[in-house]
């Protein structure tokens, strides 16, 4: 179990190059500032709360370390579910880090519409009509995070469920799809009837 800890120490480290990396991306990036107030990971997944990598790897390491005590003290059993839940950790970091321009690509877009809609002098009416409108746009994207949370949530506990646990959570997966397929369907409609409001 020694080269596991081993194993587990280089995995973070690796992912903590690479979170250095991103977080200074997007520390410069404008785009970030959109949705810096948001949590990365769920509560459920992560004690740690921030828009940043780095304080999410300090809380795997710090896991680990735990781990290791555990194994020297022969706590077997706990020491096993805590390794569950390293595995789970580092497995929804990497697919975060990895998909990190993906999560800025939105704001990237509504920073661009923020910008070309400072140039715009339209009539009061049409601007409120255009604000109520972002606003629900940005109800409805904050919603669609939600569910591509809870999807990997559910993705994770499958992991380590059991055949009738696993069949239950694919079911749930399946639904939030199609949730998650509804909610996009609603931004692309909001998104066409801002452009239609923004012509005037």
């Amino acid at each position: 179990m020694h080269s596991a800890i081993i194993k587990i120490h280089a995995v973070i480290e690796q992912l903590n190059q690479q979170a250095i990396v991103v977080d200074q991306q997007n520390k410069h990036s404008k785009s970030h500032k959109i949705i810096q107030e948001n949590d990365i990971f769920s509560e459920k997944l992560f004690l740690t709360h921030s828009d940043m990598f780095h304080p999410y790897i300090i809380e795997v390491k710090n896991k680990t370390d735990e781990l290791s005590r555990l194994l020297a003290a022969n706590k077997n059993t706990l020491a096993h579910s805590r390794l569950l839940l390293i595995e789970q950790q580092i497995s929804a970091l990497r697919t975060a880090l990895n998909s990190n321009s993906t999560l800025h690509k939105e704001p990237e877009q509504r920073l661009v519409a923020m910008k070309a809609r400072r140039y715009k002098k339209a009539a009061q009416a049409v601007m409120q009509s255009s604000h109520n409108l972002h606003k629900k746009l940005n109800e409805t994207f904050e919603f669609e995070r939600r569910l591509i949370e809870m999807i990997q949530d559910r993705e994770l506990q499958r992991q380590n469920a059991n055949v009738k646990r696993s069949k239950q959570l694919s079911e749930e997966v399946l639904a939030l799809h199609q949730r998650l397929g509804r909610c996009r369907q609603a931004i692309s409609k909001l998104e066409r009837e801002i452009a239609q409001a923004e012509k005037f």
